[in-house]
C-alpha cells in the first residue's frame, strides 16, 4: 500500500537549511553538509537507508521554490536522477522554461499533487520534499510517516523543518532508529486523528 512520507535531513537544532539560503546556494551557507550522509562517505548504514528509500519511492511532491532553486542541479531527471521518478510541483503557474523531457508536472494545490503522485506511484510510496508543502499536508492529516535524518551539526539559524504546524498536536509512534556515522535516521509513523463529532 502506498505511504505518504515526508523525508528530510535536519540539523540537530531543527533546521533544514543553513542561514543564507538563496537560488545559487539553496541549502544556505554550509548547508550542503546535511546531505553528506546520502553521498555515501563510507557510512554503510546510511547507504542502506538511502537505498531503501530510493527503491520504495514511486513519485515525489515539491513546492515551487524547491523546484526553482534546485532544477539547475536536477536537470530533466529530477531529484531522483537516473530513476526519473515523477515529481509533482505545487505552483500557481508553470515556469517559462522547464527542462525538455523532464519528469515535472505542475499542479495547483498540495492535495492535487498528492492525488496525482499516488496515481503515478502505483504500489510505491510518495515522497514529499520541502517544508511548506509537507507542513500543509501534515496539518491536513495526509502524511503517513516522517523520516528525519538528523545530522550532527548546530546551524543556529536557517529554515526550520517544523515551523508552521498550527496548534493541534500531531502524535507520532516511537521511531525506528538507524545510527549512521554521519547521521541518525529516525522513522516515525503518524498516528491518524479520529474524526471529531
Amino acid at each position: 500500500m502506498t505511504k505518504v512520507i515526508f523525508d528530510m535531513s535536519m540539523s540537530l537544532d531543527g533546521f533544514m537549511t543553513a542561514s543564507g539560503a538563496r537560488p545559487d546556494e539553496p541549502m544556505g551557507d554550509g548547508g550542503q553538509q546535511l546531505h553528506r550522509w546520502a553521498l555515501g562517505e563510507g557510512d554503510k548504514r546510511s547507504a542502506r537507508v538511502l537505498d531503501e528509500m530510493t527503491r520504495s519511492v514511486g513519485a515525489g511532491i515539491a513546492g515551487r521554490r524547491t523546484y526553482d532553486w534546485s532544477v539547475r542541479w536536477w536537470g530533466p531527471d529530477g531529484p531522483s536522477g537516473a530513476s526519473r521518478t515523477p515529481l509533482f510541483v505545487v505552483s500557481h503557474s508553470e515556469p517559462k522554461q522547464v527542462p525538455k523531457g523532464g519528469v515535472y508536472t505542475f499542479v495547483r494545490s498540495p492535495e492535487e499533487a498528492l492525488e496525482r503522485a499516488k496515481a503515478a506511484a502505483g504500489d510505491k510510496d510518495v515522497d514529499i520534499m520541502g517544508a511548506d508543502v509537507a507542513q500543509q499536508l501534515l496539518r491536513a492529516g495526509l502524511v503517513d510517516e516522517i523520516h528525519v535524518h538528523v545530522v550532527p551539526v548546530l546551524f543556529g539559524g536557517g529554515a526550520r523543518l517544523f515551523e508552521n504546524l498550527g496548534d493541534d498536536h500531531i502524535e507520532l509512534e516511537a521511531p525506528r532508529v538507524v545510527e549512521g556515522s554521519t547521521a541518525t535516521h529516525l522513522r516515525y509513523r503518524v498516528v491518524k486523528r479520529k474524526a471529531r463529532r
